[in-house]
């Protein structure tokens, strides 16, 4: 795939490039989520807001306020295709058909609709908000997140010359490059792009998919962006997100509900959903806790996601927990996906997907040459283990600047659902630096939760 980048660059002075093409450009697991939402919470009132985790960036002093309501404008009037319809309804996804349900299907078709915002600045930040029913605002996180990171990149490329953006891009897919011939020939490697929600540009997140499918073959296995799955024949991957549980402890009515709400999502989502789709979010709430006290069935689901935890620690405390269960780790997934580069998706590969030599660290895997050295590592997997790719694989622009600035550098912008039902929602996580909601609530749910093996450590992005 060739893509003049600098061209299309100045390109974007059109009366509207719009960010978002199609209401497929989502993360798949939205769509998961947004068929359960719409079968067991149809009636849910939330709020959605958006949090800069970076507040040093002002970001509204850098992105035209009247150019993002035209964004957000022309995503409210997007319809989903009769195309895509057909390939939710028809596709074979995680190998099944027909996980979206008709009724579904039709609905989207005829009645989905995205709802209105709030949208003002205050000190140099933005503040936007999305209120209405949970099947009109869920889909907004996406579509918001990716609409300002890519106006964030329109607003520094703007600064460039024709031939520093050839630099800048040039730059970048020699980074790029070089991160995936380090991936290349590892044996038994798994890893898919997670980058939607913090790409640079909508462009160069179809770029890098491209050819991270052209050279690492089979090792990638897909996309979490639908859009970006529909068009290259991909698979695409996700499946839940914290929205969900965070939702259902905010409608719990008191401290025990509370506490027996993250697995009640389990419930809802295994009534839901079946097979490989059955991967637990663990740390909403603290993974520890999450663990100590799961249903036994909950030994059943598929595997993990490691969001907020150090992965190495949340893979081993995983695998103790499925031998305490009785259960075979080798045969469960174990999915890492907050901040990873390449040099942790090979050593947690390295250190998961066989035997460390005595003397050899996870950290000295730095090729596929180290896998293939058995004097380093022998392949005996521990857990079948996967790299969700995120923001330092679609939006690694670090250093790229001819001008040596750091304004595409990219920053933490989430999208989180902030009150259920008119009561705050929580998210404790299991980094205290990333705890969401008012300080007594989140007070109160850790006094519920408690805090074991919860760590404080800085946000990346």
């Amino acid at each position: 795939m060739i893509v003049n980048f600098a061209e299309r660059a100045h390109n974007h002075n059109w009366e509207l490039d719009p960010v978002i093409r199609s209401l497929l450009d989502t993360d798949f697991y939205k769509l998961l989520m947004l068929q359960f939402i719409w079968k067991h919470f149809p009636k849910t009132q939330v709020q959605f807001s958006l949090i800069n985790r970076h507040p040093s960036v002002r970001i509204a002093e850098n992105i035209n306020i009247e150019e993002l309501k035209v964004q957000l404008q022309h995503v409210r009037g997007r319809r989903f295709r009769k195309s895509e319809l057909v390939w939710l309804a028809g596709n074979t996804f995680y190998g099944r058909r027909g996980i979206f349900e008709p009724g579904f299907l039709e609905w989207l078709e005829r009645d989905f609709r995205l709802s209105d915002y709030s949208l003002s600045v205050q000190d140099g930040q933005i503040h936007l908000t999305f209120d209405g029913l949970w099947t009109e605002t869920t889909m907004w996180e996406l579509y918001a997140l990716a609409i300002l990171d890519e106006m964030k990149t329109r607003a520094q490329l703007k600064k460039l010359s024709e031939f520093g953006l050839d630099i800048l891009y040039a730059r970048a897919k020699t980074k790029l490059w070089n991160k995936i011939e380090r991936l290349r020939g590892v044996p038994d490697l798994s890893v898919a792009d997670f980058g939607t929600r913090r790409r640079h540009s909508f462009l160069w997140q179809e770029y890098v998919v491209v050819a991270m499918a052209a050279n690492l073959g089979n090792n990638f296995i897909g996309t979490s962006n639908a859009f970006l799955a529909h068009k290259h024949d991909l698979e695409a991957i996700g499946t839940n997100a914290h929205e969900i549980p965070m939702v259902l402890a905010a409608l719990a009515t008191d401290d025990r509900a509370l506490k027996a709400s993250q697995y009640k999502v389990l419930g809802l989502w295994q009534s839901t959903y079946e097979g490989a789709l059955r991967i637990m979010l663990p740390d909403t709430f603290g993974t520890t806790q999450f663990l100590a006290g799961a249903p036994e069935w909950a030994a059943d689901w598929t595997g993990q996601r490691v969001d907020s935890k150090n992965p190495y620690v949340a893979g081993d405390e995983y695998i103790d927990w499925l031998e305490a269960h009785g259960r075979d780790p080798r045969e469960k997934l174990l999915i890492a996906s907050d901040t990873l580069d390449v040099d942790q998706i090979l050593g947690l590969h390295a250190y998961f997907g066989g035997l460390v030599a005595g003397g050899v660290r996870a950290s000295d895997f730095t090729s596929a040459a180290d896998f293939q050295d058995p004097k380093k590592w022998t392949a005996e997997r521990r857990i079948r283990f996967s790299a969700g790719w995120g923001t330092l694989l679609t939006n690694d622009f670090r250093g790229c600047d001819p001008n040596d600035g750091n304004g595409f550098d990219p920053i933490s912008l989430i999208c989180k659902v902030t009150f259920v039902e008119g009561k705050p929602a929580v998210k404790l996580s299991d980094n205290y630096s990333k705890a969401l909601g008012p300080l007594p609530e989140i007070e109160r749910y850790r006094r519920v939760f408690g805090t074991a093996g919860i760590a404080n450590v800085p946000v990346i992005a």
